[in-house]
């Protein structure tokens, strides 16, 4: 089974340990980005997983490349040209102090990227699936046409298509947000958000919830999901709830919802001691696509997904680089952390 992601690479930089960036006299290089971190989910469940994207021709973006093809991820359909590798920059928190993250990823190569670039009839010829995520058509350009391009391709050939809405304020307002998205999520099958995705991009909310200061009404989701559906035509939403309760410390789970039997399917909820959650997100719905995509109930699907994102929060930077029979583990309850001999 081939899945398909579009996106964008960038090299992600960090202080040592806690520093933050004023005390930072060096930089932890790693790569990452959303779909990046999808598709090397996906290699280590034993997927065929291909990651597409522009990179710039010179030793970065060749670096770039390198890091996903280490983990399995076939880079074949990578486009080379353009200025530059974007980067970001993450200042990890601790307790009550909120990790902080700093883009600088204007004019990168995937940023300036054409419709010509990409041959979707040949990129997508045997692919069974196709992620990307909202922040590839806030990238803007000519991003927004080139993602409406690939999902006509699969709406055509039956290739099933999820989205994370995955707003990102600094890349583009909440009103273009949902004017662009609202073109591209008709064409989606199974749609992924955090607590705040559907608020900010499409202005719809969960009764008796309150991001900011961590207050979930889960059944409240259900309505969110409902309304995503009615609205849009998806098969499944899935939502992940975070109650944040430090920046080391969240409560962890999450919510399928299945338009077929009109049922949301709730995860248990796991207290995590977070060493990076950076790409938490990401994790979530690689897992969720590994199940989906393998056959898994959407109870079983919902159960493994919030799992792999819990495992990834003990990992740092963004990958997550952990097997099928980890998640599997932690999903059947061995919680415990106890040493394996």
């Amino acid at each position: 089974m081939k899945i398909v992601t579009f996106g964008e690479i960038m090299m992600r930089l960090n202080p040592e340990g806690y520093q933050r960036f004023v005390q930072a006299e060096k930089f932890e290089a790693s790569y990452a980005g959303g779909e990046a971190n999808v598709a090397v989910s996906l290699a280590n469940y034993g997927i065929d997983a291909s990651f597409v994207t522009k990179l710039p021709a010179n030793p970065l973006g060749e670096a770039a490349r390198n890091a996903l093809r280490h983990f399995g991820v076939d880079t074949s359909d990578i486009v080379w040209g353009g200025p530059r590798l974007g980067l970001y920059f993450v200042e990890r928190g601790a307790s009550q102090r909120p990790s902080k993250v700093v883009y600088d990823r204007a004019g990168s190569s995937i940023a300036l990227a054409k419709r010509g670039d990409f041959e979707w009839s040949k990129i997508l010829k045997k692919a069974k699936w196709f992620h990307f995520t909202g922040i590839t058509p806030a990238l803007g350009g000519e991003l927004p046409a080139i993602c409406l391009d690939a999902l006509k391709y699969c709406k055509a050939h039956k290739i099933t298509v999820s989205c994370d809405l995955n707003y990102r304020g600094k890349l583009w307002t909440k009103t273009e947000a949902g004017k662009c998205m609202a073109k591209l999520v008709p064409f989606v099958d199974v749609l992924i958000a955090n607590e705040a995705d559907a608020a900010d991009v499409f202005g719809i909310t969960a009764k008796g919830t309150d991001v900011d200061s961590g207050k979930l009404d889960k059944p409240g989701y259900v309505s969110v999901a409902e309304q995503l559906v009615n609205r849009f035509g998806v098969k499944k939403v899935a939502i992940t709830l975070r109650t944040s309760i430090s920046a080391s410390r969240n409560l962890w789970a999450g919510m399928l919802y299945d338009a077929k039997s009109k049922k949301g399917f709730f995860s248990p909820e796991y207290d995590i001691s977070i060493v990076d959650r950076v790409g938490g997100g990401d994790s979530f719905g690689g897992g969720l696509i590994y199940a989906l995509a393998t056959g898994e109930t959407p109870q079983s699907a919902i159960d493994f997904a919030v799992a792999a994102s819990c495992l990834k929060h003990s990992i740092e930077h963004d990958f997550n680089l952990v097997t099928v029979a980890e998640v599997e583990s932690l999903a059947a309850g061995n919680a415990s952390g106890r040493v394996q001999r």
